[in-house]
This record gives C-alpha cells, sequence and structure tokens, in this order.
C-alpha cells in the first residue's frame, strides 16, 4: 500500500515541475544569523489535593541556540536545545530550503509537519492536548512543498520518513515533539481489564497535506490530513494510521481566536501481533509511564500510554492590550481548553484546561499560567496515565507556572 502511496506523492511532486524550471536567482543575501534563547521557571504545584513542601520550584527550563541564513540561493535553520532540569539534548529543527518560484518553496530535513493549526494551536507556555499526541507543533524527518497559488491560499504536500534524530540522554525519548516510541501498551478486554503489552514500534512513511484558505484578510479556515504507518520491528510489518484536522483562526477587535477538531487513529500492533488500544509515546526525555499490575497476572488498573483513537475539541482565545510600562510593550490575557474524547468506553476522557496572560517587554517574554487538567498526563502525582485509560472520577489539578524567557 505504500508503495503506492509514494507513486502517487510522486506524480503530484512532478506536476509541479514547470514551477520547478521557472526558478529564479534569489534576492536574498548571502549570510548567516545567530540566536537563542534562555528560559527559566517558577512552578508551584496542587495535585490530587496536595501541595509540595518545596514550592515554589525556580528550575532552569532550557537554552537554545539557533543558526538561519541564505548562501548561493539555498536557506537553512537550524535550533537545537537543552534542557538541563531532564538531563537531555536535541535537534528542535533543521532544514535546507529553496524557493523554485513565486508559488513553490521546498523544505529538506527536519522540519514542521503541515497539520492543523500552525504554527500553534495554543496561546500558553504550555501547548494545547494535540502537541501530547504529536498533532501539534511535530517535527520530523523528509520533504515538504510549501504552495502558494494565489495570495489567499496555502497548500502544503510533505512526505516524512521518520521522526526527528532522537537526541542525547534517554534513548527513544530524547525528541522535542511527542512520537510514537517501543514501549509498554495494552490491550483493553471486554470487561475493561487492561493487559499490558510490549509493542516494537516506530512511525514510518508520513504523508501531510494541508490546505487554508484566508476568505477575509484575518481570518483562516483549513483543513489538514494524515497518514503512514507505524511499523513493528518485531514483525517487521506497517499498519496505516491517520488523523484529520478541521480549524478556523482569526482577529477581530484585538481578540484572536483558535478552533480546532482533530481525529486521530494509531492503529497499531504489539509484538504478538495483536491490535493496541493505548500506544507508548514520548518526548523531552520521558515516556508515559504508569500501571500497577494486580500479582500473578498481566492485567492492570490503569494503564499509561495514549488512547489509539480519540477526538479532540480545541479552542483558545486571547486579547491583545498594548501598554507602554516602561519595556513593557503588551499584556494578552488568554484561555486555552482542550477535550479529550477517546473512543474506547472504558477509557476516562480529559480535560486541559489553561487560563493565564503573556507579558512582552523587548526581548523578554513571560507566561503566567494557572494549568489545569483531569485526566491530564502530567498534571498529577501519577504521570502518564491521563491520555491513556485515565482513571474514574479524576480531580481536577493545578500547576502554577511562571515562564521567563529572553530570546536574542
Amino acid at each position: 500500500m505504500f508503495q503506492k502511496i509514494k507513486q502517487k506523492f510522486l506524480i503530484v511532486a512532478l506536476l509541479f515541475f514547470p514551477f520547478l524550471i521557472t526558478a529564479q536567482e534569489s534576492e536574498k543575501k548571502d549570510g548567516i544569523k545567530f540566536g537563542g534563547a534562555l528560559r527559566y521557571n517558577i512552578i508551584s504545584t496542587n495535585y490530587e489535593g496536595s501541595t509540595d513542601k518545596t514550592d515554589p520550584q525556580f528550575t532552569w527550563d532550557t537554552w537554545r541556540l539557533n543558526m538561519d541564513g541564505s548562501l548561493s540561493g539555498i536557506d537553512f535553520s537550524f535550533e537545537y536545545r537543552f534542557y538541563p532540569s531532564s538531563n537531555n539534548h536535541f535537534m528542535h529543527h533543521g532544514w535546507m530550503g529553496y524557493k523554485f518560484s513565486d508559488m513553490v518553496y521546498t523544505k529538506l530535513g527536519v522540519s514542521q509537519v503541515p497539520f492543523g493549526i500552525t504554527s500553534f494551536a495554543s496561546h500558553s507556555y504550555f501547548f494545547q492536548a494535540p502537541y501530547y499526541v504529536g498533532l501539534e507543533d511535530d517535527y520530523d524527518m523528509g520533504i515538504k512543498f510549501d504552495i502558494t497559488p494565489t495570495k489567499d491560499i496555502d497548500i502544503s504536500l510533505a512526505y516524512y520518513r521518520q521522526p526527528e534524530p532522537n537526541g542525547s540522554g534517554a534513548g527513544n525519548t530524547a525528541r522535542y515533539s511527542y512520537d510514537i516510541v517501543p514501549g509498554m501498551g495494552a490491550i483493553v478486554d471486554g470487561d475493561g481489564k487492561y493487559q499490558q503489552t510490549y509493542a516494537s514500534l516506530s512511525e514510518l512513511d508520513q504523508f501531510n497535506a494541508r490546505v487554508a484558505w484566508r476568505f477575509v484578510p484575518d481570518w483562516e479556515v483549513g483543513l489538514s490530513g494524515q497518514i503512514g504507518g507505524i511499523y513493528n520491528s518485531k514483525l517487521d510489518k506497517s499498519v496505516t494510521s491517520g488523523a484529520f484536522a478541521a480549524h478556523l483562526v482569526g482577529d477581530f477587535a484585538g481578540f484572536n481566536l483558535k478552533t480546532e477538531f482533530v481525529h486521530y487513529n494509531y492503529r497499531a500492533n504489539d509484538d504478538n501481533g495483536n491490535r493496541l488500544d493505548v500506544v507508548q509515546m514520548g518526548a523531552y526525555g520521558a515516556d508515559y509511564p504508569g500501571g500497577t499490575v494486580d500479582e500473578g497476572t498481566d492485567f492492570v488498573d490503569y494503564t499509561g500510554g495514549v488512547a489509539s483513537k480519540a477526538n479532540m475539541y480545541v479552542a483558545g482565545l486571547a486579547y491583545t492590550i498594548p501598554v507602554s510600562w516602561g519595556p513593557i510593550s503588551s499584556i494578552q490575557p488568554y484561555v486555552d481548553y482542550t477535550y479529550v474524547d477517546k473512543a474506547n468506553e472504558h477509557f476516562e476522557n480529559t480535560h486541559h484546561l489553561i487560563p493565564g496572560f503573556l507579558v512582552s517587554a523587548g526581548p523578554i517574554f513571560a507566561y503566567f499560567d494557572y494549568a489545569m487538567g483531569k485526566n491530564q498526563p502530567w498534571f498529577t502525582d501519577d504521570f502518564g496515565k491521563g491520555l491513556g485509560s485515565g482513571v474514574e472520577d479524576a480531580s481536577w489539578n493545578g500547576r502554577f507556572n511562571i515562564n521567563l524567557g529572553y530570546y536574542f
């Protein structure tokens, strides 16, 4: 099946050959620009009704290095990130780009996957829930064509052979964006019991298509599709999975609205060939652990990971207030919310709610968030289970977080 898809993708790419041969000499000047960022977090948690006696905590969030430039008409962009608190580091993106014509721009390397709202479906520091299942601000390794047939229409077609490369510090999970990784998944029986099972999984041969239309200057509506293989190395076999998104974003009277519907179906098999109800995903040096095995059995009272099939309802609203308070130029209050409706009747659904505000002051951006979640994977003392089976009668947990970043 994937061989046929590859052939069709090649045919589509060749349709744009007339545009490719009209390539013109780049007007960009040769040069390289270096940049980066340094960010800190101040954290205070309230999980499962208890508080951490060490709160508030002051942590070093990340530091990063950026390099962007153009040489002989070929553009490039590279970013590498270091996360001292989790002791891992990895590439965020790295691609070479070329403008074949006024209509076609191509990126080769690790680039942002064209799916849903880009660049972000969120306003807050914590993203929206699609990020934590690999469907917001995702980066993979492959080739992407950005096509602009008119000033109001953007089309993106992409083929990704594999996820971004692993970094250093945590094996298959040392990466920026969430991907399916080898690990413990689960199968759910008719009584709702979760049987743990290992699956040697990775993402392979993914195709993306995205179309966005600006029907008035400040409003955009779009559709996205994704199809790809989830490869089991032990079985040497891929199972086709897919995702779909529809989005609407716009600006009005100082407000910014982001809305999105996402459906995904991560069809995958464990190492014995059984279809999984929960797949394992990971990033930032950790997967989604979870589950207490009943003595003498393979059954668990819950399971960590990501439900293999779900609908996600995403909405975010922000309002920008221009100010002139010394270096502070604007304050942007916002609220972001995602509801994850899992297909399996035995699973508990997820709520992800982030009210907060952003303060901009020259090169400094400070996010003040009170992040809340119910069956959210990591606003909890039991990290990892929220997007899998979840737990019945879950509590609303909260985390007050200040992220202070200096960008240069």
